[in-house]
């Protein structure tokens, strides 16, 4: 999303954004001298994230069954406020009698209250400033939602979404077969669930690659595969026991997003799992007791997920990539042997043509 933020020593309204590489920031408007400027920056970034949470949690990922099918009307809902965007900036909804009309949708009431926030700055031309960056935030979550990222849109790259573009899993791989090990264009031009659904696609190959040189099983290969970033180990594991199964790259991948996801709304999904989770931890605390009686389960953290609630596409894509990169190494054992590295890439380059009609 799009952060707003005052520089005081300008007085000046600036906005910045993401880019998968580093932030772009840009001016705004000027702003008149007044502390409801500070204000006004704190509800253009509310209606910003209510705005690309219409990009990253889409009516269409919902099961339309039973009791989701309000979370599906809900969420359209709020994508379908868009359009009264621009009026509520222009003529926002003022108290009157000691009251305040409320809003349907988080998108309308924080369009309203940047209007109410830019009633009490009285600056027309700020007004009007805003009105075309606000334009220009919705165009780029439009933008996003067909798939361009580009420009203003490309702060998509840094969001996790509840779904995954075909397209862009699509041209991830393409990206991925020109280089295994994954460029920076990958977090940089592409929706990343997209591109860890791709990327899974690629580990299964290198997973099957290394077995077959190793003698290991490659969920094995995998456990054991050298990896350069902490607690990646879990993810990896599931994906590939799924993929080992028959699992095609897309489920073995968007379940774990969209419950990590999940965890960070505040709500737990999977209940079946998280018992599972616990009762492992029973078994861990009764077999340590002996050296720790002070040990308990209200005594330890109990991870629910494998991934960063907070980003857990990029995390997921980090994780794969250090996982096909944890292959490489157990198949070549030394990195200088370049004769084995080629032969590595040929092979999974191979494994992953055999296994691409799996991928879409």
């Amino acid at each position: 999303m799009t952060r707003y933020a005052v520089d005081q020593a300008r007085n000046v309204l600036m906005a910045n954004w993401g880019t998968g590489f580093g932030d772009i920031a840009t001016d705004v408007a000027e702003l008149p001298r007044s502390p409801d400027s500070m204000r006004l920056a704190t509800t253009l970034t509310d209606l910003s994230h209510a705005c690309w949470r219409c990009y990253t949690h889409p009516a269409s990922s919902v099961d339309q069954s039973g009791g989701a099918s309000r979370i599906g009307m809900r969420r359209q809902r709020e994508r379908d406020a868009f359009i009264v965007v621009a009026d509520a900036l222009i003529a926002p909804h003022l108290p009157a009698n000691g009251s305040l009309t409320t809003c349907d949708t988080m998108v309308e009431d924080y369009a309203h209250r940047v209007g109410r926030a830019l009633h009490d700055l009285g600056a027309p031309e700020l007004t009007a400033r805003i009105s075309v960056d606000v334009d220009a935030e919705l165009a780029a979550v439009e933008r996003a939602e067909r798939g361009d990222l580009t420009e203003r849109a490309q702060q998509a790259v840094t969001l996790s979404r509840e779904d995954a573009s075909p397209l862009h899993t699509a041209q991830a791989d393409v990206q991925l077969r020109q280089n295994p090990f994954g460029a920076r264009t990958l977090f940089t031009e592409f929706d990343p669930a997209a591109a860890a659904i791709a990327a899974a696609h690629w580990l299964h190959a290198a997973a099957i690659a290394t077995s077959r040189r190793t003698g290991l099983a490659p969920a094995q290969v995998v456990a054991q595969a050298e990896n350069a970033k902490p607690h990646a180990h879990e993810s990896l594991s599931q994906v590939i026991t799924a993929m080992v199964a028959g699992v095609r790259p897309r489920q073995a991948v968007m379940p774990m997003i969209r419950h990590a996801l999940h965890i960070a709304d505040g709500h737990l999904r999977g209940i079946t799992e998280t018992k599972h989770r616990i009762s492992a931890l029973e078994q861990i605390i009764a077999t340590a007791h002996a050296d720790d009686p002070d040990l308990d389960l209200d005594s330890v953290f109990l991870p629910i997920t494998p991934l960063n609630p907070a980003r857990p596409a990029l995390d997921l894509l980090e994780n794969l990539l250090c996982g096909i990169r944890g292959c490489w190494l157990l198949y070549v054992e030394d990195p200088r042997r370049q004769h084995l590295t080629e032969e590595f890439l040929a092979e999974i380059r191979h494994e992953a043509t055999v296994h691409g009609e799996r991928l879409p």
